[in-house]
């Protein structure tokens, strides 16, 4: 029963392992968790950070001042842009009419009319003034002293002082706003190159900053190149994992039924030889069992022999009762068996399941070339990548740009430095006419207070006389040097005024307005060698104002140009091709099944052997049959037992020792030969049994469903035709997994460029801020001060007609006043004469 049990579970084992093995699905598509989600990529950042710090004017006091310069060229200037005007300008310089310039230039004109008279009457009233002097026709000393005379010196004086008091204001202005112009003058030159080199970067860096972007495919090919590196072992260790339930339980079937093979072949051999010993021992026995019963046959029908009636019926049954010559042989089944098992079916499995194990090790060697090339083709860049900043539309644009911008960076410097030894001209001309005009104003205010002093010093005649004398000559100074220095005086203001009034009214102030843009912006009014789109090559054109406007805001040069429109830049970032070339290479990769034979051919052929044995067409109820009858029919252990008291029973002696005899006999035949025949009977029932449960699995189906040798045989050979496939099959779902895998990271890449390009790269600011900071240098910085100027000493220029007239005036009363004698002398009609004190009669 021992030996039955071990039978049965490998048996069992195999049935199991044969059902498990059936009901094994076909391949299918599992799930991409092997290689776990994609990493998020970072990526530096390609833009640069570009921003050009806006200009602006400190406010200050001098705020005011430049307001209403700008409301006095508003009044001077009522017309608004000349858009016509400077469409005929830059298209046909020729088609200029004389009528239109004058027209728009009116305001000018007649302050260009005013300035004219200023500039004829003003020096010729000065010249006629000295030669009436000259003359003594005017001027002098007042004769007499009426008595409103006090009250008209007064007046003089007190217009006289305002007059200078406002000369004084208009000049300390006017140097102020001059020292102003001269120091905006050298940050404003300097500022330009630092603008251009600022545009020229923005134009140059553009292809760089792609170059960047571009060379940053090498962050996600790094992974992906990563990965490749352990992908065999991963697609390796997924087809162990998927296949290794299939194979453990094939294997285990195999190790059950070669388990089953061995013992099977082992109670064959057993049942074989015991019956041999059976029919050998049968043949004594039945000898030795005709003698005892012949003798008992005589003996216990002696008449002497008492109650021997009932013992003679026993004797009668010593014959053999089982028949082994009657069961079928089995010679021909082990003669198919022979040398069953070949193999060691334990060691087979055992090698098998190694070699099956050793899958993710094997794999990474069977892929390494086709690895290497896929590494190859990882490390290749995208055509369009390559290309990403050439194909961009203002590839040339951009070159043909900065060389421009580098050139007019280059060539500025000089008429920079020009601009600023002119301006070191015109500061010093206007800080000796603002000093002319601070003259008059010293003059002015000496003259008074000399004047005012000599009329209040009535206590000595002389002092006031020389004191009074001396305010008048430095009154009349200062008339001099305004009649001598008003002619240059006008022509600065007029020339200045003429230049910074149609910098103000016809460039600062549409610029501000927007009036400036609106005309860039209509077709028409630009020469084609201006147009912007047609410079950037852009096949659409855009607006000025709006691209200005959305500069400011810093918006990327993509939105501004409206690239998308002449660049297809999803051409570039179309990774079809690369990545279709790294399918192609994934399709590559293969793995070798072939050294996983699950079943040996020895142990094949022990199968078949089995297979076709015959071990399950053996008629085991035959042996049952025989089994279960007895060796001998009379028990001879019972019989000798009997024999000896119905020895001790008799009466005869002789017979009794003859009985005694017998007993003895069949005592020794049954210890010598029935008992050692029933042992065998044991043995071979337990062959028997075991063989007639296990013959029926191992060659036939049972109606439970386990299967046979051929089954298995059959299954093995199916499995090991489908390995191949199944790996296969795993292997591109692997691949596939994997390509997916790495395809996130071209595609987070892809998408960062995209957005890179589109919303960061070459940020525009710095073309508004260029504008912007241009038009704070030219029209704060510059032309306010500017402006202020020529305000300011046009105010002095205007001012000192007022001041001519009351220091004429006013100087008649700080001279001497004389009354007249029976005799004119000569000294009462000199001019600036003081006679002597004796003379002098009050």
């Amino acid at each position: 029963m021992a030996r039955t049990r071990g039978l049965l579970a490998p048996m069992l084992g195999l049935c199991l392992g044969l059902v498990l093995a059936l009901s094994l699905p076909e391949a299918q598509a599992v799930e991409c968790g092997s290689l776990g989600p994609a990493a998020r990529l970072t990526f530096a950042p390609a833009a640069r950070d570009r921003w050009l710090a806006p200009r602006m004017r400190a406010p200050g006091p001098l705020d005011h001042l430049y307001s209403t310069v700008r409301r006095f060229l508003s009044a001077v200037q009522l017309n608004p842009f000349p858009a016509e005007l400077v469409r005929a300008l830059l298209n046909e310089p020729s088609s200029v009419k004389v009528d239109e310039v004058v027209r728009y230039e009116a305001g000018y004109i007649v302050c260009a009319v005013i300035a004219g008279l200023y500039l004829l009457l003003v020096p010729a009233a000065g010249l006629c003034f000295c030669c009436c002097r000259g003359c003594r026709r005017c001027g002098g000393r007042v004769k007499t002293e009426p008595k409103e005379m006090a009250c008209e010196r007064g007046t003089l004086m007190t217009f006289l002082l305002l007059t200078t008091l406002v000369l004084l204001i208009g000049v300390v202005c006017a140097f102020v706003t001059n020292q102003h112009v001269h120091e905006q003058m050298g940050p404003s030159a300097e500022a330009v190159p630092e603008t251009l080199l600022s545009l020229r970067g923005l134009v140059s860096d553009v292809p760089q900053e792609l170059q960047a972007v571009a060379q940053q495919f090498s962050l996600p090919q790094k992974l992906v190149l990563k990965d490749l590196d352990g992908v065999a072992t991963i697609i390796g260790s997924m087809i162990h994992t998927q296949l290794r339930s299939t194979i453990y339980e094939m294997l285990a079937s195999l190790l059950s039924l070669g388990q089953a093979l061995q013992v099977s072949v082992d109670h064959l051999r057993v049942l074989n030889t015991t019956l041999v010993e059976l029919r050998e021992g049968q043949q004594d026995l039945d000898q030795d069992l005709r003698v005892h019963r012949e003798r008992l046959h005589d003996l216990l029908q002696e008449p002497s022999c008492q109650g021997c009636s009932e013992t003679l019926n026993q004797a009668q049954g010593l014959e053999l009762g089982a028949d082994f010559g009657q069961v079928p042989h089995v010679d021909d089944v082990l003669h198919h068996l022979k040398g069953v098992p070949e193999v060691n079916f334990s060691s087979m499995v055992q090698e098998e399941n190694s070699t099956f194990n050793a899958l993710p090790v094997l794999a990474p060697l069977q892929m390494a070339d086709t690895v290497k090339e896929l590494k190859k083709a990882v490390a290749q860049q995208p055509r369009g990548l390559k290309t990403l900043a050439e194909t961009f539309p203002n590839w040339e644009a951009a070159s043909r740009w900065s060389h421009v911008l580098e050139k007019v960076e280059n060539s500025s410097r000089p008429y920079l430095k020009e601009a600023q030894r002119y301006e070191k001209y015109r500061w010093i001309m206007g800080c000796v006419l603002c000093s002319v005009v601070l003259l008059v104003v010293v003059c002015n205010l000496v003259g008074l207070n000399l004047g005012i002093w000599g009329l209040s010093a009535q206590e000595d005649p002389s002092h006031w006389q020389a004191k009074g004398r001396t305010g008048a000559r430095i009154l009349m100074v200062g008339v001099g040097i305004s009649f001598l220095f008003a002619a240059p005086l006008i022509l600065l203001v007029f020339s200045t005024f003429l230049v910074g009034g149609n910098l103000q009214t016809l460039v600062c102030r549409s610029w501000e307005n927007g009036e400036l843009y609106e005309f860039v912006d209509t077709p028409g009014n630009l020469p084609s060698s201006m147009n912007l789109s047609h410079l950037l090559g852009l096949k659409k054109n855009i607006s000025i104002l709006l691209a200005y406007q959305q500069c400011r805001k810093g918006a990327p040069l993509w939105r501004v140009l409206q690239l998308n429109d002449s660049y297809d830049l999803e051409t570039n970032l179309d990774m079809s091709q690369y990545m279709a070339k790294l399918e192609q290479e994934l399709q590559n990769l293969k793995v070798n099944m072939e050294s996983l034979d699950l079943l040996s051919p020895a142990g094949h052929r022990d199968l078949k052997a089995l297979q076709s044995s015959g071990l399950g067409d053996i008629r085991y109820p035959g042996f049952l049959i025989q089994i279960q009858k007895p060796v001998v029919n009379t028990s001879v252990e019972k019989l000798a037992y009997e024999l000896e008291g119905l020895a001790h029973s008799q009466s005869n002696s002789v017979l009794g020792e003859q009985l005694q005899e017998e007993a003895q006999g069949l005592t020794n035949l049954y210890q010598e030969k029935v008992l050692p025949q029933q042992n065998l009977v044991a043995k071979l029932n337990i062959s028997v049994r075991a063989l007639a449960l296990s013959a029926p699995n191992l060659q036939v189906a049972s109606e439970d469903g386990r299967l046979e040798t051929s089954g298995v045989l059959d299954r093995v050979t199916h499995l090991k035709g489908e390995l191949p496939a199944w790996a296969t099959h795993i292997l591109r779902n692997e691949s596939e997994c994997f390509l997916n895998r790495e395809m996130v990271y071209f595609s987070q890449y892809v998408n960062w460029v995209r957005e890179e390009v589109t919303q960061r790269i070459a940020t525009c600011q710095p073309l508004s801020g260029a504008l912007d900071n241009g038009r704070v240098i030219l029209c704060d910085m510059i032309a306010d001060p500017w402006n202020a100027f020529w305000f300011c000493l046009a105010w002095c220029t205007f001012f000192l007609v007022p001041s001519i007239i009351f220091a004429i005036k006013t100087s008649k009363y700080f001279h001497p006043i004389w009354k007249r004698l029976s005799s004119s002398s000569s000294e009462e009609t000199q001019l600036f004469h003081i006679p002597r004190v004796t003379s002098l009669k009050l």
